[in-house]
């Protein structure tokens, strides 16, 4: 099968704890020009940027990139992806690696890793990433998506709950983590069949993927198998806040 996909980076103004973040300075350069570097130096046959605003799509057009103008309405990025799909007309059986627009240090080994992790795999429709926990203050984080396994791969459950819950570990004390339990965090990188993504648009939110705000819940719910690669690397930080965004201006600067 080939290892051929594209990219789609789905990006909103109207962010609740950053509006208008996609245009966020970042050394120079808007947030999403800093996201677009990162999809092009990807092994992507093809690289779009979905969204729901006019300034957005000038940018990118102004950055030399394709911009599709997609619905405001759409509840998520992958709703948004989906929309892109449509529109371009691409094949149940493409791949296509949502990249979210917040996501300015994310390696491009990572989204080329979760592309072939799909690809390598006939019967699955979406592949994502996880990266080892390490300490306790970040299992604890409900801010920070948990993910468990199973032998094969695949994912049991997400949560923002610190997951696997190890019973003696944690009955006392909850500052050092246990040693041979496997805790992972969920990076936020997915890779679909496009057949796939056009189905799961259509079902109906679960009630887990509600309680969480965790649309992958989804998926599990509907009994679809969702394949997890342990990523090669650790990614950098996202962008939700205005915190976050001076913390990924130093790290690109330093970087520099």
């Amino acid at each position: 099968m080939s290892n051929a996909f594209r990219v789609v980076i789905p990006a909103r103004y109207g962010a609740s704890r950053l509006p208008g973040k996609p245009l966020a300075d970042v050394g120079g350069v808007p947030l999403i020009g800093r996201v677009l570097e990162r999809a092009r130096a990807s092994a992507a046959a093809e690289v779009v940027v979905a969204t729901d605003d006019q300034r957005i799509a000038d940018v990118c057009r102004e950055l030399g990139a394709d911009a599709i103008m997609t619905a405001q309405g759409h509840r998520s990025g992958s709703d948004r992806v989906a929309e892109v799909i449509r529109q371009r007309g691409w094949g149940g059986d493409d791949i296509v690696v949502n990249l979210q627009g917040d996501e300015p240090c994310m390696p491009p080994s990572l989204i080329d890793q979760v592309a072939t992790d799909l690809a390598a795999l006939d019967s699955v429709g979406m592949a994502t990433l996880a990266y080892p926990i390490d300490d306790a203050e970040r299992l604890f984080d409900p801010h920070l998506v948990k993910v468990v396994i199973d032998a094969q791969g695949f994912a049991l459950y997400f949560s923002r709950a610190p997951l696997p819950w190890h019973r003696d570990g944690f009955l006392d004390k909850r500052a050092r983590l246990p040693q041979g339990t496997p805790f992972l965090r969920h990076i936020g990188l997915y890779a679909y069949r496009a057949g796939f993504l056009a189905r799961f648009v259509t079902w109906p939110q679960a009630p887990l993927e509600r309680a969480e705000s965790l649309e992958q819940l989804r998926v599990l719910w509907h009994g679809e198998p969702i394949h997890v690669a342990i990523a090669t690397e650790e990614p950098g930080p996202g962008v939700d806040t205005a915190n976050d965004l001076r913390l990924v201006v130093q790290r690109l600067a330093i970087g520099s």
